[in-house]
Parts: structure tokens; C-alpha cells; sequence
């Protein structure tokens, strides 16, 4: 806020100049120098023209339609302010005439309504307007040159005492106020990008109000006519030193108004420097991947127009972005090691992932393990896996980048190696003496070890073999043990590929759950199919040994306790409930080859053919239960 009232204040300074002039005539001293004059204007015009030419290059370079409409603003207030130098008397001509007295006014009102349109927000096509307006603007100025110094008419006519007079002095108020509307559009505008030169233009416009004002009350040599020739010497010298403050900020004058810039140019700015940023990237990533460096520097200097020195920041740039870029994608490569040690993947497949995810970010990573005592990888650049304190293997990552990042590496390799076996251990163990649903749960929550249940919805599956007891008074034991292991060698994948959890073996029997722990939509349907196929590859088997008994399977939809079941020294993931109970019940109806389902289990089937058993009275229980016998139901 100070620096605004700072910046009001000298602004504010040319007006209370003025003020006091006219209103204390006796200050308000006539000073005719016609020779100051000529060389005064000359030299203000001469920085003028060259702030709207190099306004106007920046405008024809980025194709911007603000920054051409307000380089025509300066380029009228100089091209006008020029018509005047020449017109003095007694120097081109010998008396004053109407093309002295208007020229100011009437460059200053041209350049009023420019202004007021630079500040709006323009057209996609506004540059078209370059071809009309430029050569427009300047038959107007060689013509007004050309009338004013041969002294033709109309401009000929005898001076007047006061530049403005008469319908000219509306149109010069009205200027007044376009110049400050312009001002305070680009102060706003200022307010949401801060930029030198855009500062520099909202001032230039707000002198030039004040000019206008001072053109239009001011009597002719007095010291009010003479001070508006000073607050234009500001406004234009204002400009030019902040370009030049700029440049010498920027060591180039490729960017200097692209503050003024439409949004849109700027955008394309923007997106060109990126393109030139990546380019050089790009071009740094070859170089290191062994290919022929390209140093781009000098050809973006020569796209953008900048010094040696933009062109060494630029590179040093992408230097800096290419080695934030390696620092991210090794991070992230290390992140993803991490991520793939998960559980149930195995060491192979683990390393095989983790390689590939790496070598993007470090190179031809290459892993080796130890196989009869020796690694398969060897070097200095090798840094050795470890599991539980022992060198497993070894990891070459080329020696490039950050040391600590390869170590890291190498300790994220080592720790997935050494889960990856830990977990291999664990599941060989809970898998062969639990269903892979349990194992897989109590690994990855081992809470759920935990005593206690939860009341859900199951499908329960009873399974067991219809004289069992006397085939086994009849064989040798050791006939009863591989008919049991090929029985349950074809009836255990049956369950587990339909999604089920076998919860014990009681000799010849088994129990299996269907959403538990897993949860599972379509439990009664995999139930049902998983006992069909169970008795089809059990069908396969007794067809070469006819003695051999028959599972018969009953299976029986509802809410039972699942959970874990037992003391903490010994526990076992089980069911209970009246549910469970009536899958065993329904089992033993079941005649050998067959499986009879409860009626909830069957409400809840599609495509099912099956023989309805009626209403039957099981053991330990009032209430009948409803019961099928499913002969097919569609895959």
C-alpha cells in the first residue's frame, strides 16, 4: 500500500503544477523559445519512436493484439508530437499555424481511443488489424506533416491562444477520461501479474490524462503550455527507462512486453519455453543414455532471442530438472520395490517384477542369488543381498547418481528377498495344514487369530463316505490311507477352485464353508457346484475300484458363529450353528453318489435340476426341513 501511495503522489505532483499555474496568472510567465522547443520535442519524439517500434517487433513476433494496439498508442503521441517539433515557428516555417496548435491534441485523442481498446479484452483476431491500422495511422501523420510544414490549407489558418479551442476541447475531455480508463484496467491487470513494464504503461497512461488536460487548459508559451511538453518527456522517458531496467534485468530484449501480452500469448509463451526446457532434457537424457550429446542452448537462444547468459541459465535449467527427474523416478522405482514384496508372491517373481520396475530409473540393474555356495553375480560395482544376516545374492546397479540411492536399493531388493522367503515358509506351513482363504487372512491379519467369531451367512458342506466303517474292517490300513488321499486328492481342488474353505478332516469326512472368511455373493451356487464336480471325480476313481465306499454330501444354507474356536494354547478356525447342523443331517440322507441340499440353499440356485425330497424330520431337531436331491445345474 505505501509503494501505491508513493506511485499517487508523483502523479499527483504535474496536476497540482498545473493548478497553481492557472490559478495564479503572475506565475503563469510567457516563455517563448522556439529553438528549445524544436530540439526538446525532436528528442522526446525521437524515444517515443523508438518505444512503439520496439513495442510493435514484440507485437509482429508473438502475434498479440494488446501489445500492437498500445504500441500505436505511443506511436501516434510520437509520430504527432514529431508533426509538432516541425511545425515551430521560425524554424521549418515562419509563423504558427492550426497544424502547431492541434497536432498534440489530436495524437493524443487517437492515442486515447487505442487505449481504452488495448485494455479490453480483445478478439482471437485483433492482429489482423495490423495490415489496416499501422499504414491507416501513418497517411494520417505524413499527411497532417506534409499540410502542416507547406502551410496548406486547412492548417494554414492563424494560431489560436490555447491548442484546443472550441468542439475540440469535448473531445479532449473525453480523451481525458479513455486514458484513465485504460489505466486503471491495466493496474488491475498489473495487480494479478506484477510486471516493470506493465507498471510503466499504467503510468505512461495516466501522464498522458494529464497531458491532455494541460494541452487542453493551457494558453500557448506560458509555463502550463510548457509543462505538458514536460509531463509527455516523462511518460515516454518513463516507459523507455523501465524497458531499459528490464532488459538490463533479462540481458535480452525478447521478452520486455510480454507483460502486456494478451493471456493467450502468454499461454504460448509459456508453452514454447516449456517445449524448449524439455527439448533440452530430452536431449541431456541421450547424452547420459550413451548417445550423441546435442547442446540445444545456442538454437533456443536463436528461437527466443536470448543472450549467451538466458541460453547458460536455460541449460543449467534442464541440467537441474533432468536430475530432479532421475531423483524422482529412482524414489519412485524404489517405492514400487517396496510395493511389490507383498505376500503370496514368490522370490522369483518378486525379483523378476522389482528388476524390471528399476532398470527405467538405474540402468541394467541385474540380480543374481547364491546357488551351491556361489553368486551368479559378480563385480566391484555388486552390492550383496541379505537374508536374516547372510549374503543370499548380489545386485549389480551401474555406478551412476547418488551412492546412498544404490545401497538403498539394494536393502529394498534384500528386504523383498527375505520377506518374499519368509512368507513362502509361512504359507507352505498354514497351507498344508489349513485352507488357503484361512492362511491367506491370518498372514495378512494376524489379529484374526484371535478367539471369538461373528455371525454370518453360510453355505455348509458336509461330505463322507457311506460304509467307511466296514470297508475298513476288510482291508489293510494302508489301503484305507490311499483311498482316502486320492478321494481327497480330487475332492479338495473341487472346493477350493469354487472358492470354498475346507475347515477339518474327521477321518472319512470333511467340512467346508462358502463365504467364510472370504465373502462370497453366489456362496449357495459355488457350494452346490463345488459338491457336484467333488462327486463326478470321485465317480472316476470307484469306477476302477467298484469296492471302494462313496462319498454321499449334503449342503445347507444360513447364519452360523464362524470364527476361531478352541483355547490359546490350541485354536481352529470352525462354524457352528443350526445351519451347519442341518448340512451334517442332510448328509447322511444322502444315498452314496448323491447331493441333498437344504430348501434355503435351493431358493437361492438358478439353472438347478433337482428332485424334491418333501418336508423331513432330521435327528436333534423339531422343526422338518425341506430337502432336494440335485441332479444337474448348468455351469
Amino acid at each position: 500500500m505505501p509503494r501505491v501511495v508513493v506511485w499517487a503522489t508523483h502523479l499527483a505532483l504535474p496536476l497540482a503544477g498545473l493548478w497553481l499555474l492557472l490559478t495564479r496568472p503572475g506565475a503563469d510567465q510567457i516563455w517563448q523559445h522556439h529553438d528549445t522547443h524544436f530540439w526538446l520535442v525532436i528528442t522526446v519524439a525521437a524515444v517515443n519512436v523508438a518505444v512503439g517500434v520496439a513495442m510493435s517487433v514484440a507485437a509482429h513476433r508473438r502475434q498479440d493484439g494488446r501489445l500492437f494496439l498500445v504500441s500505436l498508442v505511443f506511436l501516434a503521441g510520437a509520430g504527432f508530437l514529431f508533426a509538432h517539433a516541425l511545425a515551430t515557428p521560425k524554424v521549418l516555417i515562419a509563423h504558427p499555424n492550426a497544424g502547431f496548435d492541434m497536432a498534440m491534441a489530436v495524437g493524443l485523442i487517437i492515442g486515447s481511443v487505442l487505449a481504452l481498446v488495448s485494455s479490453l479484452r480483445l478478439p482471437a483476431g485483433i492482429t489482423r488489424w495490423q495490415l489496416a491500422l499501422r499504414p491507416a495511422l501513418g497517411l494520417v501523420l505524413f499527411a497532417w506533416i506534409v499540410v502542416s510544414v507547406l502551410d496548406l490549407p486547412p492548417l494554414n489558418r492563424q494560431t489560436q491562444v490555447r491548442d484546443v479551442e472550441g468542439p475540440m476541447v469535448v473531445a479532449s475531455y473525453v480523451a481525458v477520461a479513455l486514458y484513465l480508463v485504460a489505466a486503471v484496467r491495466f493496474y488491475l491487470r498489473y495487480r494479478r501479474a506484477p510486471g516493470v513494464v506493465l507498471m510503466s504503461v499504467v503510468t505512461a497512461f495516466a501522464l498522458l490524462a494529464e497531458a491532455m488536460l494541460a494541452v487542453t487548459l493551457a494558453d500557448k508559451w506560458r509555463l502550463s503550455w510548457w509543462e505538458w511538453h514536460l509531463i509527455l518527456t516523462a511518460a515516454f522517458l518513463f516507459v523507455g527507462y523501465s524497458a531499459y531496467v528490464q532488459y538490463r534485468r533479462e540481458g535480452s530484449a525478447a521478452g520486455l512486453f510480454d507483460g502486456i501480452a494478451v493471456a493467450e500469448t502468454t499461454r504460448r509463451i509459456r508453452a514454447q519455453y516449456e517445449t524448449a526446457l524439455e527439448e533440452l532434457v530430452t536431449a541431456l537424457q541421450e547424452s547420459e543414455a550413451g548417445g550423441r550429446p546435442e547442446r540445444l542452448a545456442a538454437r533456443m537462444a536463436e528461437r527466443f532471442g536470448l543472450t549467451e547468459k538466458q541460453a547458460e541459465v536455460l541449460d543449467r535449467a534442464a541440467a537441474a530438472l533432468l536430475a530432479e527427474r532421475d531423483l524422482s523416478g529412482r524414489l519412485g522405482a524404489l517405492v514400487t520395490v517396496g510395493e511389490q514384496a507383498r505376500v503370496g508372491a514368490g522370490e522369483e517373481e518378486f525379483l523378476r517384477s522389482a528388476v524390471q520396475a528399476v532398470r527405467p530409473s538405474f540402468g541394467d540393474v541385474e540380480v543374481g542369488l547364491v546357488s551351491g555356495g556361489v553368486t551368479r553375480v559378480t563385480g566391484a560395482d555388486v552390492l550383496p543381498l541379505t537374508v536374516k544376516g547372510k549374503v543370499a545374492g548380489g545386485v549389480r546397479i551401474p555406478a551412476d547418481g547418488r551412492p546412498e540411492l544404490r545401497a538403498t536399493l539394494a536393502n529394498q531388493l534384500s528386504i523383498g528377498l527375505e520377506n518374499s522367503r519368509l512368507y513362502g515358509e509361512l504359507s507352505t506351513l498354514f497351507r498344508q495344514y489349513m485352507s488357503p482363504d484361512v492362511a491367506a487372512a491370518l498372514l495378512a491379519d494376524p489379529d484374526q487369530a484371535a478367539l471369538g467369531g461373528q455371525l454370518v451367512d453360510v453355505t455348509a458342506l458336509f461330505a463322507d463316505l457311506r460304509g467307511f466303517t466296514t470297508f475298513s474292517e476288510a482291508v489293510e490300513p494302508g489301503e484305507i490311507v490311499e483311498m482316502l488321499n486320492r478321494y481327497h486328492g480330487v475332492a479338495v481342488p473341487c472346493i477350493l477352485d469354487n472358492g470354498g474353505t475346507i475347515v477339518q478332516f474327521v477321518g472319512d469326512a470333511l467340512l467346508a464353508l462358502f463365504n467364510a472368511p472370504a465373502r462370497q455373493d453366489d456362496h449357495e451356487t459355488r457350494a452346490v457346484r463345488a459338491a457336484l464336480e467333488m462327486q463326478d471325480a470321485v465317480r472316476v476313481i470307484a469306477t476302477g475300484h467298484p469296492d471302494w465306499p462313496r462319498f454321499r454330501v449334503g449342503a445347507n444354507t444360513g447364519p452360523a458363529l464362524v470364527g476361531n474356536i478352541g483355547s490359546e494354547l490350541l485354536r481352529g478356525f470352525n462354524a457352528m450353528g443350526d445351519a451347519v447342523n442341518v448340512a451334517a443331517r442332510l448328509q447322511t440322507i444322502a444315498e452314496p453318489g448323491q447331493v441333498v441340499i437344504g430348501g434355503a440353499t435351493f431358493d437361492a440356485l438358478r439353472d438347478v435340476v433337482a428332485t424334491p425330497l418333501g418336508d423331513l424330520e432330521v435327528k436333534g431337531r423339531r422343526q422338518t426341513v425341506r430337502a432336494y436331491v440335485v441332479e444337474t445345474m448348468a455351469s
